[in-house]
């Protein structure tokens, strides 16, 4: 049970801080400003680690790799403190692996909470300052759906299409995953 525990917690705390990491990834890629509140948030929370790690791993082609890292370090730390404390059980050499498909799973399961917001503040609010950042950060996910799915009624359903295809992916992920826990 300690372990439970013990594993929500490492779970809640490298999500968030993964999570912030590639949001600050997704945010430089969309060219979205860091001057407002959430931008504020998302330096506070990872410049500890991004601004290091950028003296070693540079920008490509307007890729922020520093941050993609910083998130892919959290969650390998994350399994190798939940691997460690297991006794170290299972194979050691799978950890990378668990910790990218981990993290997979923290971008698609965040990614759909943001289409969820971005769909709630298309019907409450759509002028609002969150629905043009949501709808920003979403678009790029959003456009192939769009692409193949017309509006019916004036609806757009590309939202839906993209909450389905990101929770089947997450039925795989954590099959995947649970293929190779230790």
């Amino acid at each position: 049970m300690w372990m439970q525990m013990v594993n929500m917690v490492l779970e809640v705390l490298a999500g968030l801080v993964a999570g912030t990491c590639l949001l600050r990834f997704v945010m430089q890629w969309q060219r979205i400003s860091f001057q407002q509140p959430l931008g504020r948030f998302v330096f506070a929370v990872t410049d500890w680690l991004v601004l290091p790690l950028r003296k070693v791993v540079p920008a490509v082609a307007g890729w922020d790799l520093s941050s993609l890292l910083g998130a892919c370090l959290v969650k390998l730390a994350q399994f190798g403190l939940v691997w460690f404390l297991a006794g170290g059980r299972g194979e050691l050499a799978l950890l990378p692996l668990v910790s990218l498909v981990g993290l997979a799973q923290l971008a698609v399961s965040a990614l759909g909470a943001l289409v969820l917001v971005l769909a709630v503040m298309s019907w409450v609010n759509p002028g609002s300052p969150m629905h043009l950042l949501s709808d920003r950060l979403c678009a790029p996910f959003l456009r192939p759906f769009r692409r193949w799915i017309p509006l019916i009624g004036g609806v757009d359903l590309s939202p839906l299409a993209l909450l389905l295809v990101l929770q089947l992916l997450g039925i795989a992920l954590a099959q995947l995953q649970m293929g190779w826990m230790f």
